[in-house]
């Protein structure tokens, strides 16, 4: 079976066999090999093209790494850990946003509490104009999940639908904007996740209380991890779920 995530990777960068081969020092047949025949690289290798192609080494090759080893960089990938959302300091939010320059994604309800950084919305259009992909998931106003969210979370039936619909009218000005995207997802969120570049929150959900209430996880992408990978895997597929946001 071809390895289609390393094909996939070299085609969003723009990169043929012969550039990967002179990058990892190899001949231009046995990167093809790597990739028609799903031939697994010498470490070396792996770590020159993973950081070519800005992708983990677990996301291009998933069994490569022995599992201790991925148990290792797992532990190595939690920057820190925060007992409620809200405890997260507004400089953390500053750095990863502002540094954030290839890829921003968020997958949540609302993510109301976002634009209450003045400039939020004015920097995801300048970057997405910039040519970072901005990604952006909403949970759906009118679904039976988010009026069941609502429900479990106390704050009664409509209130975060209607909360969904306000933090819209924030996002509204970046509908048409290049390199921005914004949907909307019927899934039950187990976890809201804010991406930036390598570094992720990742805000756990727990039952009878509120987002900002509940842990969060500060995760940085390590090539050998795959703690990080696993949420990223998670986002993915809720985006294949998804449908555009209507405004």
């Amino acid at each position: 079976m071809p390895n289609e995530r390393l094909r996939d990777a070299l085609l969003r960068n723009g990169l043929d066999l012969a550039h990967v081969a002179r990058a990892a020092g190899v001949d231009p047949k046995t990167v093809e090999r790597w990739i028609t025949k799903n031939r697994t690289p010498y470490p070396k290798h792996r770590y020159a093209i993973a950081s070519l192609v800005r992708e983990s080494e677990n996301y291009l090759w998933p069994d490569a790494a022995a599992p201790q080893r991925k148990a290792e960089a797992a532990e190595s990938e939690v920057v820190k850990v925060y007992p409620h959302r809200h405890s997260i300091p507004a400089e953390v939010w500053d750095r990863l946003i502002g540094q954030a320059a290839e890829r921003v994604e968020v997958l949540a309800h609302a993510a109301l509490f976002l634009v209450e950084r003045p400039t939020f919305i004015k920097d995801l259009a300048e970057k997405g104009r910039n040519g970072a992909r901005i990604r952006l998931l909403f949970g759906d106003p009118a679904s039976r999940e988010v009026a069941r969210r609502s429900d479990e979370e106390g704050l009664g039936k409509g209130t975060l639908g209607a909360r969904i619909r306000n933090a819209l009218a924030f996002y509204r000005p970046l509908v048409d904007v290049a390199g921005v995207d914004m949907r909307f997802h019927k899934t039950t969120l187990y976890n809201s996740m804010f991406r930036f570049d390598d570094e992720m929150i990742v805000n756990t959900h727990v039952y009878g209380c509120q987002g900002a209430h509940a842990p969060a996880l500060h995760l940085r992408n390590l090539s050998a991890g795959d703690l990080f990978e696993t949420y990223a895997e998670s986002f993915e597929s809720v985006w294949r779920l998804s449908n555009p946001a209507t405004f």
